[in-house]
């Protein structure tokens, strides 16, 4: 934040504040002192909801809004650890799903139970959730 303010780097010290300010809402509300893993998903949720944004304003052809928001991702996504790639997501499914003992679509649950907390601010719950299932019912 000092970086970004001495910088005088406004968008980044608004990205910056919006995700203080996220965490610190979160605190209070709940009484709780956020573990990292708590950040992480503080993250993911301001990310998800910045992408569904992002769908809304191109709809409505705010393209300057919708680049406002793209800007805020990439601030966002600089605070989350390495993401994971295709082969090392494709293999955590497959170990997964063998350790659960998973046979089909209706044990989906126990697979992504699994997979949740292992690959928390890692990857796209979204795109692990659709690899599971196409694991599943294959």
């Amino acid at each position: 934040m000092k970086t970004a303010m001495r910088a005088k780097d406004s968008a980044r010290l608004s990205a910056i504040r919006l995700v203080l300010s996220g965490i610190k809402q979160r605190e209070v509300d709940e009484r709780i002192q956020l573990t990292d893993a708590d950040v992480l998903s503080v993250l993911e949720k301001m990310i998800k909801q910045r992408r569904e944004s992002i769908a809304q304003y191109e709809k409505a052809a705010r393209n300057d809004l919708a680049d406002a928001e793209k800007f805020e991702i990439g601030v966002l996504s600089g605070y989350l650890p390495q993401q994971m790639g295709e082969t090392e997501l494709a293999q955590a499914v497959a170990a997964a799903v063998a350790e659960s003992g998973a046979s089909g679509i209706k044990d989906m649950g126990k697979v992504m139970a699994l997979l949740k907390p292992r690959l928390a601010g890692r990857a796209d719950m979204g795109a692990v959730s659709s690899l599971v299932k196409a694991k599943l019912s294959g």
